[in-house]
């Protein structure tokens, strides 16, 4: 009983975050997918996804820019 009410809790944030960052460069193992669709909200996910991938552009744009900067000087 212990094991499936530990199975049914909602994830946290810390396990959101890392489910996010693993699905995002592509190594997301089937066991912690399969427990995100059963326990997770998907909108707390696409969600978390639209912040990781608005951060990812913003970073790389500012990285890109200060390269190019550096160059320029």
């Amino acid at each position: 009983m212990k094991q499936e009410e530990t199975n049914k809790q909602k994830p946290r944030f810390g396990s959101i975050i890392l489910s996010i960052l693993a699905a995002a460069i592509g190594v997301q193992s089937d066991k912690n997918r399969e427990r995100d669709f059963a326990n997770g909200s998907p909108l707390t996910f696409i969600i978390g996804g639209f912040v990781f991938t608005i951060l990812f552009i913003v970073t790389v744009a500012l990285v890109v820019g200060f390269v190019l900067s550096r160059a320029n000087a």
